[in-house]
């Protein structure tokens, strides 16, 4: 029942009793249609969550938490193909990659399930006569708006986490695309979560994501998505002096120096902007070169570029259609931009002729001698754009890679050791990748940006820290 919340363990008509069309990116067609939430379902949905947490959950044992966990892990490791036929609709993406991240949100809470037990206070050394402890403990109910490009996975990331921290959620997933988070909710009731721990409210980020944000019922929001909209958040919940995870956009460089292995280089360069159309926060976006190799990488990187194929999810190309017609126009518009401006198409991949034209399709595109101030360089085009700059050396690499407002992930590529630590310190992103890019998705590894691109960790450990209160105990007994 798609058209409805869930809310509860149960499938709950929105108060509205309107609905949203669900689009195909691969046709542009409407397929289906999910809730049009607004305040009045994000309260029922918060005072659902409350009775949870106060209620069966808060009683369950950590390790009784985490059993929960895995036994959701095991059916989504058995239902990944359907997961990822979901996903594939839903968001455009190739099969392949929505099976990687059906594959992904099974290991999440897998992941999760283990540190359910793991996440421990301390003691702390006193005055003579005192004994100290600290305890970390849930903080109620959290708030999680999900965006339209990873919708499993980051489900897995940000509520996973909150879950293993024991605290109760309310979803609100992009309009775009959520019916695979609507379908894991369900499979969460069936194998045995407590009604009201997993709560998914759909609808329009202005409606239904403003009032679970500004709610005084909300403990904590973790939010993905854009730097602007991440700024309303941060200020809403402030009302409320609500801590707020906030994991914004990225203008990630790609730092190649001459000795870099291009056999490893080349297959990463390419993947990490073609993933997802480049609908990806830590999209490889920027191409630096130290100037040596600059046009023999380019040529390289031009041939692969050459033979990237386009079209419908169930094709199973190198890449699928974008999200929707606005963000297609909105790729559109850099580029017209990079033609205005005279700056070169180095290669294009090409939208094979099944594709239809009602679909959301952009060709990968390379493009050469991109200037450090242009915003092709400074802004997120969230689309399959490549732009590619030359430096000097190691003092110039440094600057280009920090010259944006944003700090989410970098790649280094040199078999330089001294270089390579070098440059990971003074890189400024909250991941840096040596000789690799993303490392396979990493669970375990913890993930977040500095300046523009926000702040706050999910994925691995230190996500639960986020997910807790510190609680000091301490005890005067002579």
């Amino acid at each position: 029942m798609p058209d409805q919340h869930y809310i509860g363990n149960r499938w709950v008509a929105s108060a509205s009793r309107q609905a949203i069309p669900v689009i195909d990116p691969s046709d542009g067609q409407q397929y289906d249609e999910i809730a049009r939430g607004d305040a009045s379902d994000i309260q029922f949905a918060v005072d659902t969550a409350r009775s949870a947490f106060e209620g069966q959950w808060s009683l369950m044992s950590a390790a009784e938490r985490g059993r929960l966990m895995y036994r959701l892990s095991l059916a989504l490791a058995e239902r990944v193909e359907e997961f990822a036929q979901l996903e594939a609709r839903d968001c455009g993406k190739p099969l392949r990659q929505a099976r990687a991240d059906a594959a992904a949100v099974a290991r999440y809470f897998e992941f999760y399930a283990g540190a359910c037990d793991k996440l421990h206070g301390d003691t702390i050394p006193y005055q003579a006569g005192y004994t100290v402890m600290t305890l970390r403990e849930p903080l109620g109910v959290t708030g999680h708006i999900i965006p339209w490009n990873y919708p499993l996975q980051i489900f897995g990331r940000s509520v996973g986490g909150a879950l293993a921290a024991g605290n109760t959620c309310v979803v609100k997933p992009a309009e775009d695309a959520c019916m695979s988070i609507l379908a894991l909710a369900e499979l969460a009731a069936e194998v045995g979560f407590p009604a009201g721990v997993i709560n998914i409210v759909t609808g329009y980020g202005h409606e239904a994501g403003a009032a679970l944000v500004s709610h005084p019922g909300i403990d904590h929001v973790s939010f993905t998505g854009s730097a602007a909209i991440g700024t309303l958040v941060a200020q809403a919940a402030a009302v409320n002096h609500v801590p707020v995870t906030l994991e914004l956009g990225g203008k990630s460089p790609q730092i190649v120096f001459a000795d870099a292995d291009l056999d490893l280089l080349l297959p990463a360069v390419t993947s990490a902007i073609v993933q997802n159309a480049g609908q990806t926060c830590s999209a490889g976006s920027r191409l630096l070169i130290e100037k040596p190799v600059y046009e023999k990488v380019l040529d390289l990187l031009a041939s692969v570029f050459e033979r990237l194929q386009v079209g419908p999810a169930q094709m199973d190309l190198d890449c699928g259609p974008l999200i929707r017609r606005t963000q297609q126009q909105r790729v559109w518009d850099f580029l017209s931009d990079a033609h205005t401006d005279g700056i070169s198409v180095m290669a294009q991949g090409t939208v094979v002729p099944e594709a239809p034209e009602s679909g959301f399709y952009q060709a990968p595109t390379l493009l050469r001698d991109v200037p450090h101030t242009h915003r092709l360089a400074q802004e997120e085009v969230f689309g399959p754009v490549l732009a590619a700059m030359p430096f000097d050396d190691e003092m110039q690499a440094i600057r280009l890679a920090n010259s944006t407002a944003f700090g989410l992930v970098a790649g280094v590529w040199t078999e330089n050791g001294g270089r390579q630590m070098r440059m990971a310190r003074a890189v400024r992103a909250g991941q840096v990748f040596i000789n690799n890019y993303g490392a396979g998705g990493g669970v375990e590894l913890p993930f977040g940006g500095v300046k523009s691109s926000g702040h706050g960790r999910e994925k691995g450990f230190e996500a639960l820290y986020g997910f807790t209160t510190l609680k000091t105990i301490a005890i005067r007994h002579g």
